[in-house]
């Protein structure tokens, strides 16, 4: 059972941080780069939490039933991952052989699940007929953000593997975050069509034509500005 009776020690002000099995190492150590990403991950669950928490449930004409259902399954998936990255977290602070005994690691279960669940949401998304941009009208661009450092931790986890070797991490941790990333973007199509927002589609340079900039929109706002100072 843990019991934390103060956050700070101050064995870690010059520097260096302890594994789970008690070695000490540098703080820009690549393995605890992988616990660093793996926390900011976690942390931005929770802002994905809070984004969908305060969609309004309400408009005129009565309930929002779509957003009671985003917010239905959202507040069951997300805590559920928040505890896997905190599993993950936990077994990435220490190679794999020096893992305490009886501790217990993400299996093939956690990844399963995450493509179950991408099925059944694939069922009432359309196929994509082009990337689509970062954004949307509502929690979308944190879902968004939530996927690319998905991605960013996977890289720092094989990087991790390159400086210490393959036996440095299992290779499942590496499949269960593939599979992670994969499962945000599908997520953050579903909250999109869930929320009746529409998807921000990418249109390749050749076909955008020539591009103006609003600089000409900037100067007559401008002009509008004075004009309306002089009356």
């Amino acid at each position: 059972m843990v019991r934390i009776t103060r956050v700070y020690t101050g064995t870690g002000d010059e520097g260096q941080t302890s594994l789970v099995d008690g070695s000490r190492r540098s703080k820009t150590d690549p393995r605890l780069e992988a616990v660093g990403t793996c926390d900011e991950l976690n942390a931005l669950l929770g802002m994905c939490l809070m984004e969908i928490a305060r969609l309004p449930k309400h408009e005129d004409g009565g309930n929002r039933t779509t957003v009671q259902r985003v917010q239905l399954i959202a507040n069951q998936v997300l805590p559920r991952l928040q505890n896997e990255l905190f599993d993950l977290g936990a077994e990435l602070a220490c190679p794999p052989t020096e893992l305490p005994e009886g501790m217990v690691v993400l299996n093939e279960n956690q990844a399963s699940v995450l493509v179950d669940e991408m099925d059944a949401w694939l069922e009432q998304l359309e196929p994509l007929t082009s990337f689509i941009l970062p954004s949307g009208g509502g929690p979308e661009a944190v879902i968004h953000l939530t996927r690319t450092v998905t991605r960013r931790l996977e890289r720092t986890v094989l990087r991790l593997a390159e400086s210490e070797g393959d036996d440095a991490v299992r290779p499942l941790v590496l499949v269960y975050l593939n599979r992670l990333s994969d499962w945000f973007f599908v997520f953050g199509r579903w909250v999109c069509l869930g929320l009746g927002n529409e998807e921000s589609l990418w249109m390749p340079l050749g076909r955008r034509g020539p591009e103006t900039g609003v600089g000409a929109l900037i100067r007559k706002l401008n002009q509008n500005d004075e004009e309306f100072k002089q009356l």
